[in-house]
């Protein structure tokens, strides 16, 4: 391998590798990051250069010290094992960290790398109407602007009536020549017949035939008469003798007229929910984060607006910012059902018909007594949403009275749109996504 082809190799190897991103859920640095800004450390690599070294190392050539003898050790300045260079002075390899940069993605390209990381295709609906405008001239109306008038429909109308009220008139003129028939046994025959023709054409035409001397007893009753006569329908002389005329009538008469096409706003309003009471230790409220940060990046880049609340309780619940929300702590109990009473006074805000919903909620599963199924199932079933979704943090196993994410499943097992994910630690994290997330694109 040549030197250029080893440079190249070098190159690729020592570009701005970054982690893929279920590695940087599980293990990166969040906090780098904002809403609209997701930044993933990269390791920086050197690429390798000739340098002219600038000390006076003699003649071209020429070594030190005379010319070394077989097996003697070479003294090269600079070498960490010569006392007399330069080198790197004593110390335990490995020590330093490496370079560390920074690649930047946006919301809509992390959602985009993501779906494709975790196999996930949510696609967005949009709600709200923000613009209503001219589409394509597919309506048709009754009446409008001469420049509009449909004129392949003109021509179908008409020719369609053609094809409906066109006869052969040789077959009902034959029919004349029935004996002992009058002009009234012709016409019932001919309805019969699916001929549409009007008894007044029927009695011209027995004028006309008596006129020119023909003999009306030809057939001795209409069944002979439909056994040698046979009738030669529309389509077949319109090939023969191609379209003369097209009846053309008012009626059929239609005009395009654009279609009106709504454009809807892709909008989505998040309510985070996060247990702040005192059984929720550092690593249970880093596991929330870990959970909740992406799915905030992800679904700011699926959707054209996207709205943040943060809901923070212990008994009681209240509003908190999301520079807040996942660093408090409290000493107080439990009370899951007044996070959701709290997220339902603020969902007013965004109303159903226009936003799209979801509710995220996390903690350790424990709650006081009876609130799981007295309250808090009934106010899920009540709040119109996208999502319904319980992240269980518990590393180190569930205790006795952490029994909030069993019974949701039980109790919502009929619902499609509730799901809970269990997160025991950071590597559950990409699953416990994709979980939810896939839970929404399913329906």
């Amino acid at each position: 391998m040549g030197l250029r082809e080893d440079l190249e190799r070098f190159r690729e190897v020592g570009d701005e590798r970054r982690p893929d991103l279920a590695e940087f859920i599980r293990e990166g640095d969040l906090s780098g990051s904002s809403r609209d800004r997701v930044r993933i450390p990269v390791k920086l690599v050197d690429l390798p250069s000739f340098e002219y070294s600038q000390r006076d190392m003699g003649g071209v050539g020429q070594g030190q010290g005379g010319t070394p003898q077989p097996g003697q050790p070479v003294d090269v300045p600079g070498d960490p094992g010569d006392a007399d260079g330069d080198g790197d002075e004593d110390g335990d390899p490995g020590e330093d960290g490496g370079e560390h940069g920074y690649y930047e993605m946006d919301p809509e390209e992390f959602a985009q790398e993501l779906d494709e990381e975790l196999g996930l295709d949510l696609q967005p609906k949009g709600k709200r109407v923000v613009e209503e405008v001219e589409g394509d001239y597919t309506e048709l109306t009754r009446a409008g602007p001469n420049s509009t008038l449909d004129f392949e429909q003109l021509f179908k109308r008409g020719l369609k009536r053609k094809l409906a009220t066109d006869f052969d008139e040789n077959y009902v003129r034959e029919a004349c020549r029935v004996a002992g028939a009058d002009v009234r046994d012709v016409f019932e025959f001919c309805r019969a017949d699916n001929v549409l023709v009007s008894l007044a054409w029927i009695r011209e035409a027995y004028a006309e035939l008596e006129e020119e001397g023909v003999d009306l007893d030809e057939y001795a009753d209409f069944d002979e008469f439909a056994e040698r006569v046979a009738r030669e329908t529309v389509t077949a002389r319109i090939r023969r003798d191609g379209l003369q005329d097209v009846p053309f009538r008012r009626e059929d008469e239609r005009y395009r007229q654009p279609e009106v096409v709504e454009k809807r706003q892709k909008n989505v309003v998040v309510v985070n929910i996060r247990d702040v009471s005192g059984s929720m230790r550092k690593t249970k409220r880093e596991l929330v984060e870990r959970t909740f940060t992406p799915l905030d990046w992800y679904l700011t880049g699926k959707y054209d607006e996207a709205a943040f609340r943060y809901v923070a309780h212990d008994a009681e619940a209240w509003e908190v910012e999301r520079g807040e929300f996942f660093g408090i702590r409290s000493g107080g109990g439990t009370r899951i059902s007044s996070a959701y009473a709290l997220a339902a006074e603020i969902l007013e805000e965004y109303p159903w018909s226009e936003w799209n919903r979801y509710v995220f909620a996390a903690g350790d599963s424990e709650n006081s007594s009876n609130d799981t199924v007295e309250n808090v199932v009934p106010m899920m079933r009540e709040i119109p949403a996208n999502l319904h979704a319980y992240v269980e943090t518990q590393p180190g196993g569930n205790t006795i009275n952490a029994t909030h994410a069993e019974e949701v499943e039980r109790e919502l097992a009929d619902r499609g749109n509730v799901v809970v994910a269990r997160v025991a630690g950071a590597e559950d994290v990409p699953d416990a996504i994709r979980k939810i997330l896939s839970t929404e694109a399913d329906r």
